[in-house]
């Protein structure tokens, strides 16, 4: 790990995974895009490629999710190499279908709300910030700050939990894919 003590916050599955310490108390774009009660919940790999070139891959999000291609691809692969264009983002922009683009900055962060109706029927509101920083030379740390909010009481406290451990199944997937990708590339 370039010689740096390893820091990952642990034991707080399926809410954190991967995530650091100071990565968990960060501020991040999607902080104030839900309102009332909410989660957070954090997802990071370490990239071994630079910011640019992970930033490149995230802006694939907007044609393919990346992760688990049957579920939430209607069985279309995600493309394993760059498709032209989709670098160029623009604030509105349909990203995986059920996310609309609600902020950017190149080779920073892609901050996603999720916006469709039958999205938000099945996960709440949604607001996610995928944020790339230098780890190093050469190497990258990819953070996933997801903020989590919907209905409270016993249906909320049912459905989180269950949630979460779905969506740790799912970004997981993702950022995996991810990292390979820009590795390879």
């Amino acid at each position: 790990m370039n010689g740096r003590r390893d820091t990952t916050v642990r034991g707080r599955l399926p809410r954190v995974w991967g995530a650091r310490e100071d990565e968990v108390r960060r501020a991040y774009p999607c902080d104030g895009l839900i309102h009332g009660p909410r989660e957070e919940w954090f997802r990071a790999v370490t990239v071994a490629a630079d910011r640019a070139t992970v930033f490149r891959w995230l802006c694939q999000l907007k044609i393919a999710p990346y992760s688990y291609d049957l579920l939430d691809n209607r069985g279309r692969r995600s493309p394993r190499r760059l498709t032209p264009g989709v670098e160029h983002l623009e604030t509105g922009q349909r990203v995986m279908r059920i996310f609309r683009l609600a902020g950017f900055s190149t080779d920073r962060h892609l901050t996603l709300a999720l916006d469709s109706a039958q999205g938000r029927r099945m996960f709440g509101d949604f607001a996610v910030t995928y944020a790339v920083t230098e780890e190093g030379p050469g190497s990258t740390r990819l953070v996933a700050k997801l903020v989590v909010g919907g209905a409270e009481g016993m249906l909320g406290r049912l459905r989180r939990p269950l949630l979460a451990w779905g969506d740790l199944a799912m970004m997981r997937r993702q950022l995996l894919t991810l990292r390979k990708a820009a590795e390879r590339w």
